[in-house]
């Protein structure tokens, strides 16, 4: 009897272990959806030059070795990250082709947590559908769908605005959305802010803190702050660390950090699609992911993954297995 007893109580902390787990993993993938409805502040050409103006000496110099500005902030039950960047391409070419649902999946596909992205078609032109997961191949049944609506501001030679909505996610999350502003800059340049952010119930801080102590006990953000700072015994987390560097900081960790780390991948998905636009049709899907992938691996620290063939493989049957139709969702 006792024997028995303590069989089905193994059993029972078995599977509250591996549930444990699904939510870790889970809770992961959802970091790498986009925001809620925190949308970028600018609303005018006018105050994303002023943006622009205020930043140039940290994006012309700074860690990244690229002319960027990445940062975020963690208060009460959401979390927010911006990119603020110059992209080396024309606002004619940012403009046209950031605008439909299409064009988004074609960029959000290179993630590495995203799994299958689809427009709606023409019974609802405005929405896409978008399913994500694991750094690693999966079935769709495994992954978690969301539904996106996308607006864009009027059409404006002077400034771009678009934005995807997503009103539920698993977990008790919500109000999911990115937001994307750009005006263009001298010598066919662009100035973009990327802003995106999420809101989390109490399901879905528990799981964050059962990554950050498992799976992600490893992962920082970008962000250095000081050890013996308030800040820092706030944001940096379960796994708050790494390498200081000689200012004697910390990188961030915790839900700051995992928001940085997907700020910096959709970014950089953004800058890889859009200067795929400038070779042949037909080579222009090898070259975004190769540039995706080679870009974030100047990023080890924080965005090392996978080997480079794992996911060109996975992110190439991912690309066939969105062509062939739209999921369950």
């Amino acid at each position: 009897m006792l024997s028995n007893r303590l069989t089905e109580r193994s059993k029972r902390s078995f599977v509250r272990f591996w549930q444990l787990l699904s939510l870790a993993w889970v809770c992961s993938a959802l970091l790498a959806v986009m925001a809620p409805p925190v949308l970028a502040a600018e609303t005018n050409p006018g105050s994303l030059l002023e943006k622009h103006a205020a930043m140039r000496s940290q994006l012309a110099s700074n860690v990244f070795n690229r002319p960027l500005v990445l940062d975020s902030v963690q208060t009460g039950n959401r979390v927010t990250g911006n990119a603020y960047a110059v992209l080396d391409v024309p606002f004619s070419l940012v403009n046209s082709n950031l605008k439909t649902p299409g064009q988004m999946c074609e960029l959000v596909i290179l993630h590495i947590n995203t799994k299958y992205c689809r427009p709606a078609g023409a019974s609802n032109p405005n929405l896409m559908m978008v399913n994500f997961g694991k750094k690693t191949a999966q079935q769709l049944d495994d992954t978690f769908a969301l539904q996106f609506v996308m607006t864009a501001n009027p059409p404006n030679p002077n400034f771009m605005r678009v934005q995807l909505n997503a009103d539920k996610g698993p977990l008790g999350t919500s109000n999911y959305a990115i937001s994307l502003a750009a005006v263009p800059l001298p010598n066919n340049k662009t100035f973009l802010h990327l802003q995106y952010a999420y809101g989390f119930g109490l399901a879905g801080r528990i799981a964050m803190q059962a990554y950050l102590s498992t799976a992600g006990s490893s992962k920082v953000g970008f962000t250095k702050i000081e050890t013996n700072s308030n800040e820092s015994n706030a944001n940096a987390g379960a796994n708050g660390g790494a390498d200081g560097g000689a200012n004697g900081g910390v990188y961030v960790g915790g839900m700051r950090g995992a928001v940085e780390r997907n700020t910096m991948r959709y970014y950089l998905a953004i800058d890889a699609y859009l200067k795929s636009l400038s070779v042949p049709a037909h080579e222009q899907l090898d070259n975004r992911l190769e540039k995706w992938f080679d870009s974030t691996e100047q990023y080890p620290l924080q965005l090392h993954e996978a080997d480079k063939a794992s996911y060109l493989n996975m992110k190439k049957d991912e690309i066939e297995r969105q062509k062939k139709g739209v999921p369950h969702i």
